[in-house]
């Protein structure tokens, strides 16, 4: 699946919060080797080098755009960036903090992923996860209901996943006390004001889209989007603030899980 890395930092502010919210959370540890898997275009790894001077700071990414961009830009000397496919990579275990944001739903199979990952780790060894939440929002659950519409199931099979793409903050905390860590476990809903026009359309173009975009021929793809817009806009309804800008309010449910390896 190929990713656009400008159209997705064009909500940089509201997608790296949650990032900066689980790196603040790791006040007090220490780390030599730090792994950002799913790094996406490295601008918000590089707080992770900044963060911690002396580490050796790689962001790891399976998007060859997205590595492209992340290795073009400038960036701190301790911080460096590879091809890595989610899927097949094993952390090394002298590894002090693996470090992912909105990843894992991505993969199949993540609850297994992470597990194996988990038993790979040292004592001591530090991990911080982010994943989003909201995949029974209208914003996805209308996207898959038009996908399912007899107009678009015969081209959309299969394409989307379904709601329980992540799992429940409860079974994350539970993988991660299996692995022999601590755990730390918590879900924030952000209340995101979008400002323009078909505000939510425009947030799951850089992201959620994907798949359907890369299924369907450009006309296709299109006439979806027009489907698709005419169904969420009813369900996320703008207003003016006093200086007269239009607003839609968009809220994006996260959970966040840290985990301390115990031994």
């Amino acid at each position: 699946m190929k990713w656009d890395p400008t159209k997705y930092t064009e909500f940089s502010d509201y997608r790296g919060r949650p990032y900066k919210d689980l790196l603040g959370q790791l006040a007090g540890v220490e780390a030599s080797k730090i792994i950002d898997l799913g790094c996406g275009p490295g601008n918000m790894t590089r707080l992770l080098a900044r963060r911690w001077p002396q580490a050796k700071v790689t962001g790891l990414d399976s998007s060859p755009e997205m590595i492209a961009r992340a290795s073009q830009s400038e960036h701190e000397e301790n911080l460096g960036f590879a091809l890595a496919d989610a899927t097949q990579w094993i952390p090394d275990a002298d590894t002090d903090l693996l470090f992912s944001n909105a990843m894992l739903q991505w993969l199949p199979g993540h609850r297994e992923l992470l597990a194996g990952w988990l038993v790979n780790l040292r004592p001591g060894a530090n991990v911080a996860i982010q994943v989003p939440g909201n995949f029974g929002s209208p914003s996805h659950a209308v996207m898959r209901a038009v996908a399912d519409s007899p107009k678009w199931s015969g081209k959309l099979a299969g394409v989307l996943r379904h709601d329980d793409v992540v799992g429940e903050p409860d079974e994350y905390q539970r993988i991660f006390l299996d692995a022999g860590f601590q755990a730390n476990v918590w879900e924030t809903t952000y209340h995101q004001l979008l400002a323009g026009e078909d505000p939510i359309l425009n947030w799951v173009r850089g992201t959620a889209l994907l798949p359907v975009r890369h299924a369907l021929g450009q006309e296709d793809y299109l006439e979806f989007e027009n489907d698709y817009r005419a169904e969420v806009s009813t369900h996320y309804p703008s207003f003016a603030s006093q200086d007269g800008t239009v607003l839609t309010n968009f809220p994006f449910r996260r959970i966040f899980m840290i985990g301390h390896k115990l031994g």
